[in-house]
């Protein structure tokens, strides 16, 4: 006997085992059960979610001899004939492939006659939004009066394509997509029943990449126990037949994006390539990772974690880089690669859009929309504001309109060493020398963004700390960031020092000289301003 898919194997035969849609079933079998049945019916909703199968145990249950609490048997002859596609008095049309107004007109002629056994005749058409505009015209009168022992079960994927004249005939029941609970629940059902195992973690990233389509996971799951017949599968399995991509290397990914590092990125994005990774489900899988950044970012404390679905140990990276990112910087991430994922599909070179997409989130400054505007308008608003902090000492006369009094000229940098001020000096020099403890009580991206910076002071009782790049000022300065380094400090030094992270601004050609803290007598470090 020839092999049969998983997916029809394991269609449900009653509506106890429907999955996702128990307003739907209960509300159809309280019609059946009061003998209130409709004679039209239109069944909307995505793919895989139900909408045939429940259409096909609908077609039986009325025609039962003994239904049970609105349950066919499954005994009797009517059951039977239709379980195994004999019975006359259930016609099933594909109206993709069968969509011509001959075609509705052959079901009108058929109707004239009463069934040849059971109650009712039911015409379930699958696909109905493929109709023709003439066959929905054909169509109409028959479904307004239909004989009483005729009944319209009629499917389709996009609703706004159905006549309103059609809609207003039927009663409309819209299929939800199915949770992941309910896949995997569905899914560990069918692992009893074959004899299959599983991990799961597997079985949830494929709930997670069916998007709500029950029938998808299983087909998809079927796919990788062929790929690996015999063994159990593992997550690792599934992303390699898949051709996905940990959420690891997402995590890597987007901590070169914020590093500015072009050549990590890509270097990360050819290793994908050459190990065979989809770069489709790549760029829908990246874009559900910053969705999780951007819902981290912004929900209330709370239950968020709930709707994330993601390990603990992912969720302890996405909160980090969250910390580390704004909101605005996440959705331009979204956006770029959003407006990817819908030009991806078709082209014939993928990688290079993918290249281009990095690039652009690496460099926002190459960008002309009004997000990435928006955001650079915002970037130097914030450096006009720190502009506007170093003049404090110039005050405003209110006897002179429009009018700044300079009280003090503000000096230009010198070149000089800068002495250690002596109320701080043995703290913060302290601190210098237990640098690299300091930094060992620090993880993450917060580590990798003050690798190489350079510790001194200033005569403001502060430890000054001076990031390598510019891409840093970004970052670093949130609040997650100051609370990661404060207490690292706090548990090295014994005490709470104020320190400042800031960049070497100076204007052009000249430089600023910070005394290095790394050694107990200092070592003067020319900075040179970055172009």
């Amino acid at each position: 006997m020839s092999y049969t898919a998983l997916y029809r194997k394991w269609r449900p035969d009653k509506f106890k085992d429907v999955k996702g849609q128990d307003a739907i079933i209960r509300t159809l079998k309280n019609q059946i059960i009061s003998d209130r049945i409709g004679h039209a019916y239109l069944f909307c909703g995505t793919r895989g979610t139900g909408k045939t199968t429940v259409a096909k145990i609908f077609a039986r249950v009325v025609n039962c001899e003994n239904p049970k609490d609105g349950e066919p048997c499954g005994e009797c002859a009517s059951c039977r004939a239709i379980l195994n596609g004999s019975a006359m008095n259930v016609i099933e049309m594909d109206g993709a492939s069968n969509n011509g107004v001959e075609d509705v007109r052959n079901i009108i002629d058929d109707i004239s006659y009463s069934p040849s056994s059971g109650k009712y005749k039911v015409y379930i058409i699958d696909e109905v939004h493929m109709l023709s505009p003439e066959a929905f015209n054909a169509l109409l009168k028959t479904l307004e009066e239909p004989p009483s022992y005729a009944i319209f079960i009629m499917a389709t994927t996009e609703i706004h394509k159905i006549p309103v004249t059609i809609l207003s005939r039927c009663q409309r029941y819209d299929f939800k997509r199915i949770t992941t609970d309910e896949i995997v629940e569905r899914l560990k059902e069918l692992m009893e029943g074959e004899n299959i195992k599983a991990e799961d973690k597997a079985l949830r990233y494929i709930a997670r990449a069916s998007d709500g389509a029950l029938r998808d996971a299983i087909s998809i799951f079927d796919q990788c126990n062929a790929f690996y017949y015999g063994r159990e599968l593992t997550y690792e399995n599934i992303l390699d037949v898949l051709g996905a991509v940990d959420t690891e290397i997402f995590s890597i990914l987007l901590r070169d994006i914020i590093k500015s590092d072009i050549r990590g990125a890509v270097e990360l994005l050819d290793d994908m390539i050459i190990k065979g990774r989809e770069l489709t489900q790549f760029v829908s899988d990246f874009t559900w990772y910053l969705r999780n950044l951007l819902l981290i970012k912004n929900a209330d404390e709370g239950n968020i974690e709930d709707i994330l679905d993601v390990s603990a140990e992912n969720l302890k990276r996405i909160k980090e880089e969250a910390g580390v990112l704004r909101s605005s910087a996440i959705i331009r991430y979204i956006h770029v690669f959003s407006e990817l994922s819908n030009s991806i599909k078709y082209s014939s070179q993928k990688r290079i859009l993918v290249e281009i997409a990095i690039i652009k989130l690496c460099k926002p400054i190459m960008e002309t929309d009004d997000i990435s505007f928006k955001e650079r308008v915002r970037v130097l608003e914030e450096q006009i504001d720190k502009l506007t902090e170093a003049i404090n000492e110039l005050k405003y006369d209110p006897t002179k309109a429009g009018e700044i009094k300079v009280e003090k000229r503000v000096e230009p940098v010198k070149t000089e060493k800068k002495p250690l001020p002596e109320n701080i000096e043995k703290v913060i020099i302290e601190a210098g020398r237990k640098r690299g403890e300091i930094m060992a009580n620090v993880d993450g991206i917060t580590k990798e963004l003050l690798t190489g910076a350079t510790w001194s002071a200033e005569n403001k009782d502060k430890l000054l700390i001076i990031p390598k790049g510019n891409w840093a000022d970004l970052t670093l300065n949130g609040n997650t960031t100051q609370d990661i380094l404060s207490k690292a400090i706090e548990k090295v030094m014994g005490t709470r020092i104020d320190f400042e992270i800031k960049l070497p601004k100076t204007e052009q050609g000249k430089k600023e000289v910070y005394t290095e803290l790394n050694t107990i007598e200092g070592i003067d470090m020319e900075i040179e301003t970055e172009d």
